[in-house]
């Protein structure tokens, strides 16, 4: 049977979306939830436990402050606070948690540590899951219960200021807000007087009951310069001054006031050592957290010493001390510091009514909750919680019922760490079996597309696919009886965890079915392959490939990295991988260099190039036209092969010498910036560069760069690119020099220094005419098919404005970085890719190879774009191709915007 080319691919690619869907929706564990939804909020609370007597406590019990402020700082590392930057920059601060009315935490943020998701767990108590970080690009309205929605439907007025991601997930609870947009990462000064500028005139009125003010600052200050930038400290008595502003105006208004108000200042996430987060490193999860209140007295010499509790239990405490329901959904802890001065009746109720909803989201998520530890001590602690209620409404006020009540208490705060210690291990398990599947999926339709891909790619198109054979029909038969069999085997064990399991017979049949079949033709598609390479062997080729050992490391490299994504440690440490592969290949090329150059090759009348013939790196143009770019030129040089044996003078020379300069450049940009986990915040070349110290150094050395990219891409434009170009360049210079990263010879200080807007929007619009010039030249060339010429200047001219955009976003100590990615993609056109004649997929796999690496390169580039912001992940990978080796690593950065 034949099946065309692209009924081949169209099959294989809907098979490989079914494996990764699989393999996702097993990746991303199903979160842990309440099932009866938000709508039953006016349900009565549970009561009171009792032992015989009638308890009268039926009702939730009320606030316990009256007004509350939550002071949310961005990016808020523990250290910030209790750390020697705290002591520093936060006097004030330090003061209340040392010897003020407060309680001091660090709280744990679960990753993904990322604005959105740290907001949810906030006020929901949840898990979000990694699926948040996708939605954290457009935060959609959080119909899940939580604090806010709980206090707007109880009459409390709520006003906030701040990140507008809170105005998209709470549309329409607010009675007063001002969102404040984090699309411009490089201001920490505007996006946080936005939300100061509104204090004095709330502050001073009385008809609200919760502030929420939520500043960016410090986080734009980590993605610019990192955690040990000079700005974090002004920054930090900035927000220093704004809590002290709040705290005693608070404490002024409890003057008139029954109830005290709570203060909370908090972060969302921490900040790793090189300015991002979004993973799981402990200067990345561990926040500061700080509940102050007048409530909280405290004796002379009561130390507090920050205690460890997970960022979910904010939202229990905030409910409690709102008399509101705990949210449905929460597996947070009453942090019981906030009640522990309340009489022991209030609060066993309140740590009741924690253990109630908890166990309910046990019951609901666990369908072995009767088994977990948690649960029991819940039920134990129910009862002694009814025999003192007993004795309490029976008068008795003996040392046994104070004993009995103390021990009823650790009771309850033991089932609240085991019941939230049992929900969060459901909310992070993940399902390894539908993964498992979904894995085997992917492999067999890729294992089927290598084996056939030859064939399927060949002239005529068509993939010869045969009929089993009778030794494959019983293996078709038996391999659904086997995975089925094993089908039942997990299933009978996971006790309905598994996505598969939960599907009906007929359709996880169908599944073991494909996977069954789909190893068969990878079976037969190799049998077939072997048999006809013993075929092959008995009557040899005439010549060997000489490019065996490159495609093998092509393959090897390629497969390698792909597995390596499967460790954790392998992705926080990728840039390693990376420069390993190129540095492997750069000795790869060398030995197939000298090969050819000194041993020859079996393949000459094929492959290796007629005797005589100049090196001069371009090759002749059809019909007299003129030569395109370089790399566009590789197809056609390939009908006229030039020898590495006849090459002599400079061009032998630096055949034999490419190689070791591309691993030169190599080796110098990887000191310019440190990269991965275990080594970024280690000095670099990067940071001696771009101290205040090194100014005149990092100026010669931009001015060089540029001139290097104009030398290196001027060559093929028209002469108005040219131009365009020169004064491009020039304007990037001016525009470093304006927002003072880089000197002129005649400045001796940063006086002067402007926004920049000017010199950017200058730049811009040789950009845009660059681009315009190539478009045009594209246009011109589908008019007039036969212009070659036409065609290869437009889209030499198009990359040389793609390029001209990149050095513009890239920050002056990286430029070094597109000037070397320049010269080692000449280097690899002229001296490598031509005269060994490698075909185009090797080139374009060799071109992925150094992209990727020049990627890392100049990783610690921070020119952020939003979105990335918004991930909190850094800038976004490999969005804007330069046309040489994907150096650019910002997607925004718009300079030309006030």
């Amino acid at each position: 049977m034949r099946l065309g080319s692209g009924t081949f691919a169209a099959c294989c690619v809907v098979i490989e979306v079914l494996g990764v869907a699989l393999f996702l929706r097993g990746f991303f564990p199903a979160p842990v939830c309440s099932f009866s939804g938000t709508e039953h909020q006016t349900e009565s609370p549970a009561p009171e436990p009792s032992a015989g007597a009638i308890s009268n406590w039926t009702k939730l019990p009320p606030p316990l402050f009256s007004k509350v402020v939550i002071m949310l700082i961005d990016a808020l590392r523990d250290d910030f606070v209790f750390g020697s930057k705290g002591v520093k920059f936060m006097p004030y601060t330090t003061y209340l948690v040392e010897k003020g009315s407060s309680h001091s935490f660090v709280a744990e943020a679960k990753p993904p540590t990322v604005t959105m998701p740290r907001i949810k767990a906030l006020m929901t108590g949840s898990l979000p899951g990694f699926i948040d970080v996708v939605r954290n690009l457009n935060s959609p309205t959080l119909l899940e219960d939580n604090v806010i929605t709980r206090a707007k439907a109880a009459g409390k007025r709520i006003i906030f200021y701040g990140d507008e991601t809170w105005v998209k997930l709470f549309p329409k609870h607010f009675v007063e807000y001002d969102g404040t947009t984090s699309f411009f990462v490089s201001d920490y000064t505007e996006v946080d007087d936005n939300v100061t500028r509104h204090l004095d005139k709330v502050l001073k009125r009385r008809d609200w009951d919760v502030l929420i003010l939520h500043y960016l600052g410090l986080d734009h200050i980590g993605h610019i310069s990192g955690p040990n930038s000079p700005l974090i400290g002004r920054k930090l008595s900035e927000m220093d001054s704004v809590l002290m502003k709040i705290h005693t105006s608070l404490l002024s208004e409890e003057r008139e006031t029954l109830l005290p108000n709570l203060l909370v200042l908090c972060g969302d996430h921490g900040m790793s050592e090189a300015g991002g987060h979004g993973a799981s490193s402990v200067e990345e999860v561990n926040t500061a957290m700080i509940l102050i209140s007048s409530a909280f007295e405290r004796k002379p010499g009561d130390v507090r010493r920050p205690k460890y509790i997970q960022q979910t239990d904010l939202a229990a405490t905030l409910s409690i001390g709102l008399g509101l329901p705990i949210p449905k959904s929460s597996i947070g802890n009453l942090i019981f510091p906030v009640v522990e001065g309340k009489p022991m009746r209030e609060q066993l109720r309140f740590l009741h009514l924690n253990t109630v909803q908890l166990s309910k989201l046990l019951q609901e998520n666990v369908p072995s909750y009767k088994k977990e530890p948690g649960f029991e001590q819940f039920k134990v602690s129910e009862r002694l919680h009814g025999n003192w209620v007993r004795l309490y409404l029976e008068e008795n006020s003996s040392e046994v019922l104070s004993n009995l009540g103390s021990k009823v208490r650790r009771q309850y705060l033991d089932a609240l760490r085991a019941l939230s210690l049992s929900l969060s291990r459901q909310a992070a398990q993940y399902d390894v079996y539908s993964m498992a599947v979904g894995t085997v999926l992917v492999l067999e339709v890729l294992a089927l597309l290598l084996v056939s891909g030859p064939r399927a790619l060949s002239g005529k198109a068509e993939l010869d696919v045969p009929l089993p054979s009778p030794a494959f029909s019983l293996l078709c038969y038996l391999l659904p009886l086997g995975l089925a069999a094993l089908h039942v085997t997990v299933c009978t064990s996971a006790g309905g965890t598994c996505y598969l399991c939960s599907l009906p017979w007929l359709t996880a049949g169908g599944v073991m079915v494909l996977v069954s079949t789909l190893l068969c033709a990878v079976l037969s598609a190799l049998t077939g392959m072997f048999a006809g390479g013993k075929r092959l062997s008995k009557n040899p080729p005439q010549c060997n490939s000489r490019s065996s050992e490159l495609d093998l490391l092509i393959l090897l490299g390629t497969v390698g990295h792909t597995l390596s994504l499967g460790a954790s440690s392998f992705i926080e440490e990728e840039p390693q991988t990376w420069y390993f592969l190129v540095n492997t290949l750069c000795l790869a090329l060398c030995h197939e260099i000298y090969r050819n150059c000194f041993l020859g090759d079996d393949c000459a009348p094929q492959r290796c190039p007629h005797a005589g013939e100049d090196f001069d790196g371009v090759a002749a143009a059809p019909q007299g036209k003129s030569p395109g770019p370089d790399v566009w030129e590789l197809d056609r040089a390939s009908r006229r092969p030039s020898p590495l044996g006849a090459l002599r003078g400079p061009d032998r020379w630096m055949v034999l010498a490419s190689p070791w300069l591309i691993l030169t450049c190599c080796r110098l940009l990887r000191s310019l910036n440190q990269t991965g986990v275990q080594w970024a915040h280690r000095p670099d070349l990067g940071h001696w560069l771009t101290s205040p110290d090194h100014k005149v150094e990092l100026s010669v050395l931009a001015a060089v760069s540029l001139i290097m990219i104009f030398v290196l891409v001027q060559k093929r434009c028209s002469l108005a690119s040219k131009v365009a170009m020169a004064f491009g360049l020039l304007g990037i210079y001016c525009y470093r020099v304006a927002i003072g990263n880089l000197l002129f010879p005649w400045q001796q200080n940063n006086k002067d220094i402007s926004k920049g807007i000017t010199e950017a929007r200058f730049v811009y619009v040789f950009v845009l005419g660059i681009l315009f010039t190539g478009t045009k030249g594209l246009l011109k060339s589908q008019i007039t098919a036969d212009d070659f010429t036409v065609k290869t200047v437009g889209l030499w001219e198009i990359y040389s404005g793609l390029v001209l955009l990149a050095a513009l976003l890239l920050r002056p100590h990286n430029l070094p970085v597109l000037a070397l990615s320049l010269v080692i993609q000449t280097i690899m056109t002229q001296f490598v890719w031509r005269p060994l004649r490698h075909n185009a997929a090797e080139v374009t796999v060799m071109h992925y190879w150094f992209g990727q690496a020049f990627f890392y390169f100049q990783t610690l580039e921070l020119a952020w774009c939003p979105v990335s912001r918004q991930l909190g992940l850094g800038p976004l990978p490999r969005l804007l191709v330069s046309g040489c080796f994907q150096p650019h690593r910002s997607c925004m950065a718009f300079p030309f915007v006030s």
